[in-house]
């Protein structure tokens, strides 16, 4: 069971995010083709404080290779954990592929990522499955040039 402030937050910030589009979004029909770079569903950033979403930025390339470094260095499942104000932002990065994120454990396979931004934590990756079961997980890869390259938070 998770910690009754860390539910909150995915339960929040997972809300507003499944039933949240980018402006137009449903204007544009799902095309079987790859997706480039301007198919892409754009990053969203989530204020855990303000409760919603605070930025959008266009997702390209590099988004998509943090994406795969952090993918890549799943070391296993987060245990419990208890969450606080240093919690500040989650990030939602779309995926161009599903993707599939495991560990010895468990794979689970999905097109978005949830980034955990906690001040002086270690990062987590947040996973839906199929059925929407969320799996959070360790990773060793640096976020910085991520938060770097999306602003927030500000350096």
């Amino acid at each position: 069971m998770l910690p009754k402030r860390l539910t909150a937050i995915l339960i929040a910030c997972c809300s507003l995010f499944l039933f949240t589009q980018a402006p137009g979004a449903a204007a544009h029909p799902v095309q079987s083709a790859p997706a480039s770079e301007t198919q892409l569903k754009p990053i969203q950033i989530f204020d855990v404080a303000a409760g919603k979403v605070v930025k959008t930025i266009p997702n390209d390339a590099q988004f998509q290779s943090f994406a795969a470094s952090w993918i890549g260095s799943i070391t296993g499942l987060a245990p419990q954990i208890t969450s606080d104000e240093s919690c500040s932002y989650v990030y939602r990065v779309p995926l161009a592929k599903p993707a599939t994120v495991k560990t010895d454990e468990i794979a689970v396979i999905s097109d978005d990522l949830f980034l955990f931004y906690c001040k002086d934590k270690p990062p987590l990756l947040l996973v839906f499955d199929e059925k929407r079961r969320p799996f959070l997980f360790l990773f060793k890869a640096d976020i910085t040039p991520f938060i770097q390259k999306v602003g927030l938070p500000a350096a």
